[in-house]
């Protein structure tokens, strides 16, 4: 869709709100469906990375299970009607009542990450009559090479379960009656570009599984996480993750056992390039040594620059002028609220609409009301 078509379309709304290009997601959902059955590999959406209801049903149409990291995510990806037999439930700190509603719903199996964890799952399956299947999320002390605040795999981090605790948990799993162990799950971290990073954690999967199968522990389902990355920097060049590569690896160093279902819960990869933050320009504010494009969006829309000083390209798709330098901020009062310094753009004016790329994935799931924020409706189109 060319800008003027987008701008006949914006005009129509009250700004800032999100954008998805549902044609872009389609033929992404299809690369990756592709792909995964030349290596029969089963793909996961994970929810987390966005739950719109329009975006959860291309994913369920495509035949995608679900990875869920909440109880209200396990519901709405079973009214979406993925099947409960293809959702996971995953995360660290599960409550009862999410619990309970996983196993009402007879969901495919539980990504445990400790030993309570499975203590309370066991205690609580056995008050529904019910056995849960598991698999233990075991942390690999795999460094993924990127920002501190989403790796997820060091020894350091409080996911999942050290190998050294390994014996120890077995050894418990085998006293309950209502827990039964037929997976592995590994997670190392999110926006991963690095993907040699990958070959790393193939090899150390290897070696737990021969862990296992020297216990006498038959591992039926491996789920490998996702953390591949994308290109924030060329979002137009490169729409579409490199799944082609980051599938080789898998293929070439995992070591498959037969008869045994290999997973990926793929979620950033997937959607983020499908998404854009449309907001208008306020104010244009010349300062000392920077001059300020004030736009109605801030950190209450897209929290990722904030949080992990992240970089998303912005496009300003309403002026043709010659090209400025400026700090692209938001309304709230804090400090953080920035999506971009030192951003070239063309000469901007009050008005104007600007375009925060690749805002797919973690964006609109993270919205908040702070400062009492209006909120708007998701524009989609083909």
């Amino acid at each position: 869709m060319s800008n003027k078509q987008l701008i006949e379309q914006f005009e129509q709304r009250e700004t800032p709100f999100y954008h998805y290009d549902l044609g872009l997601l389609r033929k992404t959902i299809e690369k990756v469906k592709k792909l995964a059955q030349e290596y029969d590999f089963d793909i996961h959406y994970a929810v987390k990375a966005n739950s719109n209801v329009p975006i959860l049903k291309e994913f369920q149409a495509a035949g995608f299970g679900a990875d869920c990291v909440s109880g209200n995510e396990v519901s709405l990806a079973a009214e979406c009607g993925f099947p409960t037999s293809d959702i996971l439930f995953a995360g660290v700190g599960k409550t009862d009542k999410e619990i309970k509603t996983a196993l009402k719903l007879n969901i495919k199996a539980f990504n445990c990450e400790s030993s309570q964890e499975i203590e309370i799952l066991n205690g609580l399956a056995a008050e529904e009559g019910k056995v849960a299947e598991i698999s233990l999320r075991i942390n690999p002390n795999v460094d993924a090479k990127t920002h501190k605040y989403i790796t997820t795999g060091l020894d350091e981090n409080k996911f999942g379960i050290n190998h050294s605790d390994l014996p120890k948990i077995v050894e418990e799993i085998k006293a309950y009656n209502n827990i039964h162990l037929t997976g592995v799950h590994f997670h190392i971290g999110s926006q991963i570009t690095d993907l040699n990073v990958f070959k790393g954690l193939c090899l150390r999967v290897n070696e737990i599984q021969h862990w296992f199968q020297e216990q006498g522990i038959e591992i039926t389902h491996l789920n490998l996480g996702g953390g591949l990355g994308i290109d924030y920097q060329k979002p137009d060049t490169n729409s579409i993750a490199d799944f082609e590569q980051y599938f080789q690896i898998f293929s070439e160093f995992l070591e498959r056992k037969p008869e045994q279902k290999v997973h990926f819960e793929l979620g950033r990869s997937m959607v983020a390039q499908c998404g854009a933050l449309v907001s208008r320009v306020v104010f244009v504010k010349k300062g000392i040594n920077t001059d300020f494009v004030i736009v109605d969006a801030g950190m209450t829309e897209l929290l990722r620059p904030a949080l992990y000083q992240s970089y998303h390209q912005i496009d300003n798709i309403s002026s043709k002028k010659a090209p400025q330098i400026y700090d692209v901020v938001g309304p709230i009062c804090e400090s953080t609220d920035c999506f971009g310094k030192a951003m070239t753009l063309p000469e901007t004016q009050r008005g104007d609409f600007i375009l925060i790329r690749s805002a797919g994935a973690y964006g609109e799931v993270m919205t908040s009301r702070y400062n009492l924020r209006d909120q708007h409706e998701a524009l989609y189109t083909e």
